[in-house]
């Protein structure tokens, strides 16, 4: 076990570093703040490949199957023989894994924010806060006990209130990180009453003994949770549902979604961090976590495939009217969620079976790397038209070369074009879904082909479709004629800390598919076989081209077969541009029902019964007090009276009882 001791310095760094910098950092640190906290999560970053390493190549394996190792542990609440809250470190397989992903795209967003956020005045507490975020993150990979995973849930979210409302002078940045927050708290109390419904009937918050338990269909607490029910629900499935839901908040799953298109608020290294390899996947790594447990529960699983499926197919719809090109990302990462959580939920646990759950995590493992580099590709071009609108952008592939280069390479990969990364991850799923559920298949086939269409349709629109604007123009003008001026925003595609993680992530997005991710992460520790098939993969990547195609002939040049399409759809397109109006049926809901008829008549009450009663006690304690504070006037004679007249009371009261 403290073979892998060092594994905690993974996440205190950036703990040490959030504490330094948001202590210090504003005061001391103005300048460095990006340096120290960069060499802390490169630190980290190194150290997790140290771990991925020896746990994958020497020691993890025992006869042929990955082991948990619980590194550290140790109690910190003990609430009763076998019920407490322990603090923690698992390796395993998707931990390791999470590790790998979680810092190194985190490295890259740092390394790209020291161009990016150069000259901002709170330059210091950004990187405290993006700290703060990867840390957390880490603190949840790593957890041994559920309620340990709920702690650090919370600072993930607490840490996404600040990263998404940095910009607190902006309204929209408020508006829309208390819109993430409120959001993910609802679904966090579905969280934390799952916990206790598995906690109560589980008998422990372990998360390794719950899932041996509850694993065993002749355990009592198996048996226990399977014959209570509640309203034609086993308390299992309730528990189950309960904590995906937690889950669901966090992924931005229909239907609470809608905070994730708002957080494009924050600056867009955050976007890139929150929508690629940490926030929005730590549902799918919960599921993941207690998969075992859900894979026992056949209806648990029904709602996760089919809240995924459906997730995946509107955000997919929705990211096709979109024209602020970082919604349409938030979408596009909607979407490719959505995948992941069907995925588990047509799986089964262990063997061949559990290809879906090999699949999910082998697309969490690529979409990690393209999406942060279509999220930073997008942060580049930002900086260079100052605009997220594709109608002020156009041509800038001569202007930006290596972001054109490595966009290109993104959206290649997330529409499955082989050999980029997310080709092999989203056929396995396709074929794990081929296997399970035709109607899935069906689902997710189509919506891979939309996704080639909205992706290329963004990357014609940025790049290709019209000359390139002439602020885009001023910026290399700028760059090439004031290289003496040190101001990140006027070095045409940035400074080489914006280029530097693009190149990389590019490599990755290219490379990290051929990770054969079937020997290393499976629902039960053994290896699995290939299932990369030519001929089944002729369908979905020929569907593929031929969006991209439709795509290229709608964007690639300027013409009027887009305003012709949307004419045709009309009123669905109008719908879609729209989100189908679930904001609105949010606010319809909030603003006309709970306002109105719980929210006042609860106001109502807590002002004229709550705080009326309390008024009425103190206004009748002044009342007694003002009547009887002559009793205590001062005056000895009136204290000599009162002595004499009880003294004369008792005595009258005492020679009537002895008569």
């Amino acid at each position: 076990m403290s073979n892998y001791l060092y594994i905690l310095w993974i996440p205190l760094l950036p703990l040490a570093s959030f504490v330094v910098l948001g202590l210090f950092g504003r005061k001391y640190f103005a300048k460095t703040a990006g340096i120290i906290s960069t060499a802390s999560l490169l630190t980290s970053t190194i150290l997790s490949f140290v771990a991925a390493k020896q746990y994958f190549f020497v020691d993890g394996k025992v006869n042929g199957i990955y082991q948990k190792i619980i590194a550290l542990k140790y109690t910190w609440l003990q609430f009763s023989p076998n019920v407490s809250i322990d603090m923690g470190v698992i390796v395993d397989p998707i931990s390791v894994m999470m590790l790998i992903v979680v810092t190194s795209v985190s490295l890259m967003v740092h390394v790209f924010s020291l161009g990016y956020m150069k000259g901002e005045e709170r330059f210091a507490t950004y990187y405290a806060f993006l700290s703060l975020f990867t840390f957390s993150m880490l603190g949840l990979i790593l957890s041994v006990n559920i309620f340990q995973v709920y702690m650090f849930w919370e600072l993930v979210g607490v840490s996404s209130f600040l990263l998404i409302g940095y910009y607190f002078n902006k309204p929209s940045a408020v508006a829309a990180s208390k819109k993430a927050f409120i959001v993910t708290r609802f679904a966090d109390l579905g969280f934390l009453i799952g916990i206790m419904i598995m906690g109560f009937y589980g008998g422990t918050l372990d998360i390794g003994l719950l899932i041996q338990k509850l694993t065993s269909a002749q355990s009592p607490e198996f048996l226990s949770m399977t014959s209570a029910s509640f309203l034609g629900a086993s308390m299992l499935t309730w528990g189950l549902t309960l904590i995906f839901m937690g889950g669901a908040g966090k992924s931005a799953m229909f239907p609470l979604h809608i905070w994730l298109p708002d957080a494009m608020e924050g600056p867009t290294p955050v976007s890139a961090l929150i929508h690629a390899a940490t926030m929005v996947v730590a549902g799918v790594y919960l599921v993941a976590r207690l998969f075992p447990i859900f894979s026992m529960d056949e209806a648990a699983l029904t709602i996760v495939t089919y809240v995924g499926a459906f997730s995946a197919l509107l955000a997919a719809i929705i990211a096709c009217t979109q024209t602020d090109i970082k919604r349409v990302l938030a979408y596009s990462t909607m979407s490719q969620i959505g995948y992941m959580m069907f995925a588990l939920g047509i799986s089964k646990n262990g063997g061949e079976a559990g290809l879906g759950y090999m699949a999910s995590m082998f697309h969490l493992f690529t979409h990690a790397f393209f999406k942060s580099l279509l999220f930073l590709g997008a942060g580049s071009v930002i900086h260079m038209v100052h605009s997220n609108e594709m109608k002020d952008m156009g041509g800038l592939r001569k202007l930006m070369p290596i972001t054109h280069a490595a966009f290109l390479i993104a959206c290649l990969a997330i529409a499955g074009i082989p050999p980029f990364a997310g080709f092999f991850s989203k056929e396995e799923i396709l074929t794990a879904a081929f296997h399970e559920n035709k109607l899935i298949y069906g689902v997710a086939l189509f919506t891979a082909a939309l996704t080639s269409f909205y992706m290329f349709r963004l990357y014609f629109n940025i790049f290709w479709s019209k000359e390139a604007p002439a602020k885009a123009h001023s910026a290399i003008h700028n760059h090439a004629h004031d290289n003496a001026h040190d101001d990140a925003h006027d070095h045409g595609e940035g400074t080489w800390t914006m280029k530097l993680p693009l190149i990389i992530l590019a490599a990755c997005a290219v490379g990290v598919g051929f990770v054969p991710f079937s020997q290393f992460i499976t629902s039960d520790g053994a290896a699995l076989e290939t299932h990369i098939d030519l001929i089944f993969s002729i369908a979905p990547v020929a569907l593929s081209i031929f969006a991209i195609l439709l795509s290229a002939s709608f964007y690639k040049k300027e013409n009027t077969k887009s305003e012709k399409a949307v004419a045709v759809f009309g009123g669905f397109y109008r719908a879609a541009y729209k989100k189908f109006y679930v904001d609105e049926l949010y606010l319809f809901i909030t603003k006309k029902i709970v306002f109105p008829l719980i929210g006042q008549p609860i106001a109502w009450a807590d002002r004229n019964i709550v705080d009326g009663f309390m008024l009425l006690l103190a206004s009748t304690t002044a009342k007694i007090s003002s009547a009887i504070k002559g009793l205590q006037s001062g005056k000895v004679q009136n204290y000599a009276l009162y002595f004499f007249g009880g003294v004369l009371a008792l005595s009258v009261l005492f020679i009537y009882i002895w008569k």
